[in-house]
């Protein structure tokens, strides 16, 4: 959230994508981690072979490479989706797995690390944006900054309440170790390069800002993927 923050209102190359939709971004939006909830376990990558698992829109890119097959989907259609032998499990959060109830018929949680996913932000009409007094402006932005913080530790409690929740009601974790996962990460193709065609250099200026953010607040890339762009 914090980085999003920052380079949707300091980076030009991605302020000016919101500009040019007339809207002006606050306050970044996110989900809690991605790990695999299925009704299998997970231990080495050869356990996904040949498995179907829901991962709607980009997250089906994670599963390039990793012999199982993603399936389009939504929250609202994995439970039955699992329950049929349509799919054996998904890619998903878990705030967002506690209320749909998916870990009943998917009890087995693989914890693979990876990450929360930005998926847009709260944003305001330029023209009603520009049209308010400075000081109602200043009072947005601070109250964006309030709303950030807010957001994230609320995303934090939900997906904390619900590992507590689900594990009461027989969920097991499992943990994919950090050799398995770095099997999986160099074994993706270049997932990236496709964004790229279509964002052009802006979309280089912006991987690499996202990535020196990243590295500057203490975080370790399982892959550099903003190298040699």
């Amino acid at each position: 959230i914090k980085i999003f923050d920052d380079l949707s209102a300091n980076l030009p190359a991605l302020h000016d994508s919101w500009t040019a939709q007339n809207m002006v971004p606050l306050s970044s939006l996110i989900t809690d981690s991605y790990d695999i909830y299925a009704n299998f376990p997970v231990n080495t990558m050869e356990d996904l072979q040949n498995r179907k698992l829901n991962a709607p829109g980009t997250s089906a890119n994670w599963l390039q490479g990793t012999g199982a097959t993603p399936v389009d989907g939504a929250l609202t259609t994995y439970y039955t989706n699992i329950q049929t032998g349509v799919t054996e499990g998904t890619l998903s959060f878990a705030s967002g797995i506690l209320p749909t109830r998916v870990y009943e018929v998917a009890p087995e949680l693989t914890r693979v690390g990876i990450g929360s996913m930005y998926f847009g932000a709260i944003a305001a009409n330029k023209d009603f944006f520009d049209g308010l007094p400075a000081p109602v402006q200043e009072a947005f932005t601070a109250a964006a900054s309030v709303t950030s913080t807010a957001h994230g530790d609320y995303v934090s409690m939900l997906a904390e309440k619900a590992m507590t929740e689900m594990q009461a009601a027989g969920l097991t974790v499992h943990e994919l170790s950090a050799e398995e996962k770095a099997k999986w990460t160099e074994g993706l193709p270049d997932i990236v390069a496709p964004w790229l065609e279509q964002t052009g250099e802006d979309g280089k200026i912006v991987l690499s800002a996202y990535f020196d953010a990243l590295r500057e607040n203490g975080v370790t890339p399982g892959r550099d993927w903003d190298a040699g762009r």
